[in-house]
């Protein structure tokens, strides 16, 4: 686990719990069933920041199925379609900048993700676009492709085992975004998330218990005239450690989005969704090089979807310091 002092053998497992690797999945409610903010990874060490200046590395791969049934509808591409079906594989790099452990009394963190996904998207039925019916009783689309890149920021502090950390993110959307298309990776909308993680981290005892809660503001896809409705997410995870190596844990998150979409494209109204998920995580700590290195694996089943996918996504991520300014040793 995390520690104060220099052994740092987990330094980067709480990285993508702290809001610096979010990113679209096809598991939300909103346009095109997407959200900037990546549910699931608000896990253990949720508010546990590197304890020491440096840059660090955190690389994800992930991948999420879902789908909604024949008899429910999403607009997708500005055009509404009918039992959708959706997967993903994705990779999200994360490069974390910590310049300063005393500011404001606590620990500055900024970084950025750049995505690389490819989404596959099948529809049943399409029902209808802006400018007229649509043209399928059945349509697939795919890609391989970059999406929009995030600027990210945190800011922890710590108390004995209590830690505390404020975090943000923006999507800047000059990603690859492919109009009238199914499948798509990029939003074409500028978004941004504020999130709140506190974390019960107890080395001694080998018990971690965190929790998160945030809200995404989203703004207008100018191009399908789509203003997509704010959300909010809340996670929870308890992981206990069993040796200095390897933990596990359980894991879940809440999904709501709590105001309706609006614009000419919300063909289908507020569409404002729901979801909860359930799932487990593990960790393994191994030594690549010199380099403290951490394996997690999550996987996270969701249930009681509205207006929205329903599926099952992994995530798999190996985190690692590229460069580290340690205390000196007296």
């Amino acid at each position: 686990m995390i520690g104060r002092g220099p052994n740092i053998a987990r330094l980067l497992a709480p990285l993508a719990a702290c809001g610096l690797i979010p990113f679209a999945q096809f598991a939300n409610a909103s346009e095109a069933g997407t959200s900037v903010y990546l549910l699931g990874t608000g896990g253990p060490e949720a508010a546990v920041l590197p304890p020491v200046e440096g840059v660090y590395l955190d690389n994800t791969y992930y991948y999420y199925s879902g789908d909604i049934s024949a008899e429910r509808s999403l607009v997708v591409g500005g055009k509404v379609v009918l039992g959708l079906e959706a997967d993903i594989v994705a990779q999200f790099t994360t490069v974390v900048w910590v310049p300063s452990t005393q500011v404001l009394g606590g620990t500055l963190a900024v970084g950025g993700v750049l995505p690389l996904a490819a989404p596959m998207v099948n529809a049943s039925a399409n029902l209808s676009a802006p400018g007229g019916p649509g043209a399928s009783a059945s349509r697939r689309d795919s890609t391989l492709t970059f999406g929009d890149p995030l600027a990210t920021a945190s800011l922890g502090w710590t108390w004995d085992k209590f830690h505390l950390t404020a975090s943000g993110l923006l999507n800047i959307p000059v990603g690859h975004y492919r109009e009238d298309q199914l499948a798509n990776i990029a939003f074409h909308r500028w978004a941004g998330d504020v999130s709140l993680a506190g974390s019960w981290h107890d080395t001694e005892a080998g018990w971690d218990v965190s929790a998160k809660a945030g809200v995404t503001f989203n703004g207008n896809n100018d191009y399908t005239d789509y203003n997509t409705g704010n959300e909010f997410h809340a996670e929870a995870a308890v992981e206990k450690t069993f040796s200095p190596k390897f933990s596990a844990g359980v894991l879940g998150y809440y999904f709501n989005q709590i105001s309706a979409d609006t614009g000419a494209g919300a063909l289908l109204g507020p569409n404002e969704g729901e979801v909860a998920a359930l799932g487990v995580t593990a960790a393994y700590n191994v030594t690549m090089g010199r380099s403290p290195a951490t394996f997690r694996l999550k996987v996270l089943k969701e249930f009681n979807a509205t207006r929205r996918l329903e599926g099952t996504s992994a995530m798999v991520s190996l985190s690692l310091p590229l460069k580290m300014k340690l205390p000196r040793q007296e």
